[in-house]
């Protein structure tokens, strides 16, 4: 069936800017539309390039299209900006931001995450670290810092989010402003605007590395890092055993996939094996032994760390005091280690490898 341009015009005057209220027609957001059997063209006009809206009103006008003409239409949009307005770089002062990830779980990736930023301020490094894990965050409670409650800055006319300065780390987590006794109940589209807030919202300065604490597996949160932000590469952390391995062959994958192609810096293999602390010479491969080593190889990546499952870590964790402050334990030690070892891939990965580029998403009625 062919719908006329004023078909397609009322459908998406359903569709509202949450800033403004008025709907995308009204507001001469909606150009160039154009019909063509099964196929609905059309621009949307944007005053601002980093607009944080553009995805969920290009999702809105699809669903639209869908619910008041027709499901199987196929729709293209084409996004235009207002060229005379000025367009902020997000980030651009930050150098390097490498996204923490894990296939599953359980296996310490933010406590690894955490001892890691701190490892890197360490060796004199501008360094931030964002608590990605909307649905469940526990940096707060690794810095010591539950109660934090950040502050505003007027910086440039734009009121920014300051975050916590502690252990040579800015630090920002969504768990600085919800209840932690109260569980997060969010749909995929209200955690990535809080996502984007975190990150675009923040006073960060001038960052050498900005560390992003992903929720474990594979979610709407990874997508909206990979079209939001240019990643300088990606860190799976597991444990040796094989059900976590396994999740982690798919997260390598998700990353260097065609679409995504956000290079892997490196595999961190947490719980390595188990040390007690009247035995610190003892080795007991509890969970198995070098599966991530195993798993390095075969994907030919670096195994950036091996951190021994002791109590320390976890008692660390939870008075707020990490164990990489203390460089005189085996822990703290391996995972100075671990920090020198990262700088090292991302030094080598930015000699090598040209700027990832941020994915585009095709959009269509069939999404």
């Amino acid at each position: 069936m062919t719908y006329s341009n004023e078909q397609v015009l009322d459908a998406l005057r359903r569709v509202t800017h949450p800033e403004s209220g008025n709907n995308i027609a009204t507001l001469g957001m909606v150009e160039d539309v154009h019909v063509d059997n099964n196929s609905i063209r059309f621009t949307l006009f944007f005053n601002k390039a980093n607009d944080p809206f553009i995805n969920s009103i290009q999702k809105a006008c699809v669903k639209a299209i869908e619910k008041y003409l027709d499901a199987e239409v196929q729709v293209a949009i084409t996004l235009r900006f207002n060229e005379a307005a000025p367009v902020e770089k997000p980030l651009a002062n930050v150098k390097n931001i490498i996204a923490i990830s894990s296939g599953k779980g359980g296996v310490g990736k933010s406590t690894v995450a955490a001892n890691l930023a701190i490892g890197v301020a360490k060796t004199g490094a501008h360094v931030g670290l964002i608590d990605a894990d909307i649905f469940g965050p526990s940096v707060p409670l690794m810095f010591g810092a539950q109660d934090f409650k950040p502050s505003m800055v007027e910086v440039n006319g734009k009121s920014l989010i300051v975050p916590l300065e502690k252990y040579g780390v800015k630090v920002l987590s969504i768990g600085f402003f919800v209840d932690a006794a109260n569980a997060l109940v969010w749909r995929g589209p209200m955690a990535a605007n809080a996502l984007k807030q975190l990150l675009f919202d923040t006073d960060w300065g001038m960052l050498d590395f900005l560390f992003i604490d992903l929720p474990p597996g594979t979610s709407d949160i990874h997508l909206s890092i990979v079209q939001e932000l240019s990643l300088t590469g990606a860190i799976i952390v597991s444990t040796p055993q094989k059900v976590a391995l396994a999740d982690v062959v798919k997260g390598i994958n998700m990353f260097k996939g065609e679409k995504i192609n956000v290079p892997i810096l490196g595999l961190v293999e947490n719980m390595a094996w188990f040390t007690p602390a009247e035995l610190p010479e003892n080795k007991y491969y509890i969970f198995g032994k070098d599966g991530c080593k195993a798993l390095a190889e075969e994907f030919e990546t670096v195994l950036l760390g091996q951190i021994p499952l002791v109590q320390s870590i976890c008692e660390s964790g939870d008075s707020g005091v990490p164990a990489v402050l203390d460089s005189n334990t085996p822990v703290g030690k391996a995972f100075d280690e671990l920090s020198a070892r990262t700088i090292n891939a991302i030094n080598e990965r930015n000699e090598k490898l040209p700027k990832t580029q941020k994915v585009e998403m095709l959009r269509n009625a069939k999404h």
